[in-house]
């Protein structure tokens, strides 16, 4: 009796075939462990090449106000020094920034400039009307700015108002002397007018003494006996 060539590997293929697919499973599991580990090794790779971006630089308030300020200190040094034709440049190119651009920055300095004395620009009253529309917003100005801004228009407010006093105690004064001359010369023409008055009657009383004079001589005359003597 003949055995089936195909019956025994039909056998083999039972208990063998499990540990076959089993060592199969196992073999890519490690290939796909592999190929992760190494996804993710070079993703580390480019993720440590690549730089990290620059952060911006920090701006100081503080610094930034105090290279504004020094800017205007200076700008107004070569204003008070200068000769009337670097003053009227100054003015000149102040006024242009704030027409074209009226910033906080822009008015502040234009206000600076017309606030400070010694070029013949000066305005205070238009200084202070910037400055105000400035600290109305104070918010607007840096720091520095705003204290500037804050002591100028005081000093501002001080000045027109003590300028005003002294207008006012001129005018005063001007009108009191008017005052004082007028009622001299009401004085005056009143003792003038009594003067004409009394010389009038003096007139008068002087007329009537020489027409009583001339009565009483010419009544002597007429008495009897005075043709014979």
């Amino acid at each position: 009796m003949r055995t089936r060539p195909e019956a025994f590997p039909a056998r083999a293929r039972g208990p063998c075939a499990a540990p076959a697919r089993a060592a199969q499973r196992t073999r890519g599991g490690l290939v796909a462990l592999l190929l992760g580990t190494l996804v993710l090794a070079g993703c580390a790779s480019l993720m440590s090449n690549q730089r990290p971006p620059t952060p911006p630089p920090v701006v100081s308030p503080t610094a930034t106000s105090s290279a504004v300020l020094n800017e205007d200190l200076v700008l107004l040094q070569k204003l008070v020094q200068g000769p009337p034709a670097t003053q009227a440049e100054i003015l000149a190119s102040a006024q242009r920034d704030y027409d074209t651009a009226p910033t906080p920055s822009h008015t502040l300095k234009l206000a600076l400039i017309l606030a400070t004395p010694g070029h013949p620009a000066t305005n205070r009253m238009r200084a202070q009307g910037l400055l105000r529309e400035l600290m109305a917003n104070p918010e607007m100005l840096l720091p520095g700015e705003r204290a500037l801004a804050f002591l100028q228009l005081s000093q501002i407010d001080d000045h027109l108002t003590l300028e005003a006093e002294n207008l006012r105690l001129q005018a005063d004064a001007v009108r009191a002397d008017r005052e004082h001359i007028a009622s001299a010369k009401n004085r005056l023409q009143v003792e003038m007018d009594e003067n004409a008055r009394l010389r009038k009657e003096l007139d008068e009383a002087r007329a009537k003494l020489d027409a009583i004079a001339n009565i009483e001589r010419s009544l002597n005359e007429r008495k009897p006996g005075s043709s014979g003597r």
